[in-house]
């Protein structure tokens, strides 16, 4: 789930971006990027809540229902970096048009597939597609919009994902149990069709054409090895809990860490040699930086994960239809909005230190709920989770903005293109990889319990525990960091 970034760090790493138009900018332009930026977040988390309907209507494995999730982050992840060098060489406008395109071809194909597999592999496109789309947002509201209007931009585009990213459980929920036409579940996908034909007819009209300069190149090998380290890791995560983790799942997890290693190597060849790489290793050079860039990954580790087992305890352990389920989680909403009103407001004065109290306070929302969980069992009354929902939602507002704020505050201005786009790798990494490492936990703990629905309280309370840790550590890292305003 990509988070608000500072309007003064959208600038281009290969120079400076093409000069907006002298017309005042009409508010088309930014009406239509904000689609398509709600379209891709919203459809992270929007399947969370199908899941259990997936499942029993495609008869799909565990491993195959977290892919559905998992799939779509991994390539939206694995993509960020290069949409985005796509964007400064052949034009933000063009690569936008391009990945709205695809990604409503890839929405219709997730709508009517009829197997799980060719859900999964629509997926998959889906999440390519959005990688190609969402990174020419923030250049071209950029481009467009100066001054005071810019300003008031980049906070409805901050808006908006939260919308999307919070809410979007509630959405799908609604979709579901109205069941247009008999679609169940298909018509969280089909959704976006009318939304992007409708778009794509105002892009050219709207959105004035502009890219980067200065001989920006497309690291294509640097692109191949992120996507085979990401791949790799999901894959063992997912299997390794199918298979009761055998030696080769150890295997492909040794190979990500050579992958990982191989790439740094890259990155530091391409560098010295003014090649362009596909992530700038200078960035690394500043602790903050660095030290809140790891903090982000674990932070969206414990938030992604922990939408998705979630909408399964309450659908299929506690009995709430898709839209009762979608209705709890506006507690989360509740919460994530009142605390990022108020993180905005002092987002100045907020240091390093004063940041750490977001996942704190999101890990203590995460005990009170697994010890709630645990007691109401599976006929207790699930009002009795609102109150530590919405903590658990005050938590999450009280760090994704000041959180990406911190990091990209630190980045040195020539770098910052780069350093907005891994900032953006890791949000979206660490929550699709948090989904797999969450359902490594939960349904083999549902398994050892029979998979009644008896079961789901306790899984559901043992995978919290996890999650408490990476709250905690997520914490403990930005506590670590250098105490750095941050910055608004």
């Amino acid at each position: 789930m990509t988070s608000e970034a500072s309007p003064d760090l959208i600038v281009d790493e290969g120079g400076p971006a093409a000069p907006a138009p002298a017309a005042a900018p009409s508010a088309g332009a930014l009406v239509v990027v904000l689609v398509g930026t709600f379209i891709t977040v919203l459809d992270f988390f929007i399947a969370n809540v199908a899941v259990p309907a997936i499942r029993t209507d495609l008869q799909a494995t565990a491993a195959q229902a977290q892919l559905i999730v998992v799939g779509y982050g991994v390539a939206f992840t694995a993509g960020l970096i290069t949409g985005g060098r796509l964007g400064d060489m052949y034009g933000r406008r063009k690569m936008f048009f391009i990945g709205m395109t695809l990604f409503m071809l890839a929405s219709a194909a997730c709508a009517f597939a009829p197997t799980i597999n060719a859900l999964v592999v629509a997926r998959i496109a889906q999440g390519a597609s959005a990688a190609l789309m969402v990174p020419q947002v923030l250049g071209i509201i950029g481009t467009v919009y100066t001054g005071a209007a810019r300003d008031r931009a980049f906070n409805t585009y901050g808006l908006i994902i939260g919308l999307a990213g919070v809410f979007g459980q509630f959405i799908g929920g609604a979709l579901i149990s109205v069941d247009v036409a008999g679609l169940s579940w298909r018509t969280i996908f089909l959704i976006n069709v009318p939304l992007c034909l409708v778009s794509l007819a105002f892009v050219k009209r709207t959105i004035p054409e502009s890219r980067g300069t200065g001989g920006t190149r497309l690291d294509l090998t640097g692109a191949l090895l992120v996507t085979g380290s990401l791949a790799l890791v999901v894959f063992a995560l997912l299997e390794g809990q199918e298979r009761d983790w055998p030696v080769w799942v150890w295997g492909c997890l040794a190979g990500a860490a050579v992958l990982v290693t191989v790439t740094v190597r890259h990155l530091r060849r391409r560098a010295a040699a003014n090649a362009g790489p596909l992530i700038e290793p200078a960035l690394f050079r500043v602790r903050l930086f660095t030290v809140g860039l790891a903090a982000t990954v674990v932070y969206f580790l414990a938030m992604g994960s922990f939408f998705f087992v979630l909408a399964l305890y309450l659908q299929q352990g506690m009995g709430l239809s898709p839209l009762e389920s979608g209705l709890v989680f506006l507690a989360v909403g509740a919460g994530y909005f009142g605390a990022s009103l108020v993180s905005a407001r002092f987002a100045g004065k907020l240091s390093a230190r004063t940041v750490a109290c977001g996942p704190l306070t999101l890990a203590v929302g995460y005990t009170a709920i697994g010890f709630t969980a645990n007691g109401l069992g599976p006929d207790g009354s699930v009002l009795w989770l609102l109150p530590m929902l919405l903590v658990a939602g005050l938590g999450m507002g009280l760090t994704t903005g000041p959180l990406t704020n911190l990091v990209l505050g630190a980045a040195v201005p020539e770098h910052a293109g780069s350093a907005s786009g891994l900032l953006n790798t890791a949000q979206e990494g660490g929550a699709a990889i948090g989904v797999a490492i969450a359902g490594s936990v939960f349904f083999p703990a549902l398994a050892h319990a029979g998979r009644s629905a008896d079961a789901y309280p306790d899984a559901f309370a043992i995978t919290l525990v996890p999650l408490v840790a990476l709250g905690l550590a997520a914490a403990a890292l930005v506590l670590f960091a250098p105490g750095r305003a941050a910055r608004g």
